[in-house]
């Protein structure tokens, strides 16, 4: 099989403390194809569901990009952070009421449906062709425009104060990591988000997937077997 020919949908999970772009460079190393890029970029300390399309995938990745997703979080309350998520540099630290399960699902209940979002400072955002993050690692702060996000649903999995696991179905252009901050700034004793797993995005999950170890070191064969072809791309998302 040449290189010319590989055209489908890969679903890798994606390890922690590796960025998007590396899953990338590592397939191309391994598939012997340039033509390659990913569905949403998940910062480096998330794991889960990374959509990789190859060859003739790379027309319909604006579309699969589009869709819904769904992560699974932790969020420890009593402190925020400049990054919002346990990458960065703590910024403040309260103490931790004895929160009521109550109180706290109140706090997540804020953030259903439609609302505004104000990206964070660390992000891949562009301000005049500069991505936020190059700003931020300068010291600078820029006012950034809100985006109108949407909340489909939320559950709390699990309370041990100061953490929270929760799971989330969100709309494309969502961030975790100000979604915790901001239900810690609702709940008055700050936040941030300490683990996140994306599970779902649009109709793939992590049932057929390659994990990066295997990305790595596999053979060329056996990667290209697992990955969906157009075809079953489109029976899968009925399109």
């Amino acid at each position: 099989m040449n290189s010319e020919s590989i055209d489908g949908v890969l679903l890798v999970d994606k390890g922690q403390d590796m960025t998007s772009h590396d899953v990338v460079a590592v397939a191309r190393r391994t598939l012997n194809t340039k033509k390659i890029g990913h569905c949403g970029t998940l910062d480096p300390m998330a794991t889960g569901l990374l959509i990789l399309v190859i060859g003739k995938a790379t027309k319909i990745q604006d579309l699969l990009m589009s869709e819904d997703k769904e992560y699974t979080g932790t969020l420890e309350l009593g402190k925020t952070t400049n990054t919002q998520d346990a990458e960065g540099q703590v910024e403040t630290e309260a103490e931790v009421p004895d929160f009521s399960e109550e109180q706290i699902k109140g706090a997540f209940d804020k953030f259903r449906g439609d609302f505004y979002q104000t990206p964070p400072m660390v992000s891949a955002i562009k301000k005049d062709g500069v991505p936020l993050y190059k700003l931020a690692r300068q010291g600078k702060e820029v006012k950034r425009d809100p985006r109108f996000v949407h909340v489909f649903g939320s559950r709390i999995d699990g309370i041990e104060l100061p953490s929270v696991d929760f799971t989330v179905k969100c709309s494309k252009g969502f961030y975790v990591r100000t979604y915790a901050h901001d239900i810690g700034q609702e709940l008055g004793c700050g936040a941030f988000l300490k683990a996140l797993r994306r599970t779902r995005s649009g109709k793939f999950d992590l049932e057929r997937n390659v994990t990066f170890e295997e990305l790595k070191h596999g053979e060329r064969f056996d990667i290209i077997s697992k990955m969906l072809s157009l075809p079953e791309v489109s029976r899968l998302r009925g399109a």
